[in-house]
């Protein structure tokens, strides 16, 4: 699960890899999903040609208010926050703001992908 609060160059390459790893592991039910507060009225489009052009399988994209679902309390300074969770249990949590995603970043939490899949 990712909350995003615009589209970056750090987040699209989190988001592919996130979504070859689901597509990979769909034998054992992952799913992922990557809600955008924002309410830009240009988000929608956007965020087609974003799944387009990055060739998204299974990764859904989906837009929310600024503020986030109720209940998640998502930090308004976090502009990316990624939560890995199996069976309702969060295994890892990272948040960044503006600016601070980087492809390092995305290496370690594709890495930490293994704390909620099954040992092969």
């Amino acid at each position: 699960m990712i909350f995003a609060r615009e589209v970056s160059d750090d987040l699209t390459s989190l988001v592919k890899k996130i979504d070859a790893a689901t597509e990979k592991n769909s034998d054992c039910k992952m799913g992922s999903f990557v809600v955008f507060l924002n309410d830009d009225e240009a988000l929608e489009k956007k965020l087609k040609e974003v799944a387009k052009s990055a060739d998204l399988k299974k990764v859904v994209l989906s837009i929310d208010n600024p503020a986030g679902p109720r209940g998640y309390d998502i930090p308004k300074d976090a502009d990316v926050t990624v939560v890995l969770y199996n069976k309702r249990k969060v295994e890892a949590n990272f948040a960044f703001k503006k600016g601070e995603l980087k492809s390092a970043d995305v290496e370690k939490i594709v890495a930490d992908l293994k704390k909620i899949l099954p040992a092969k």
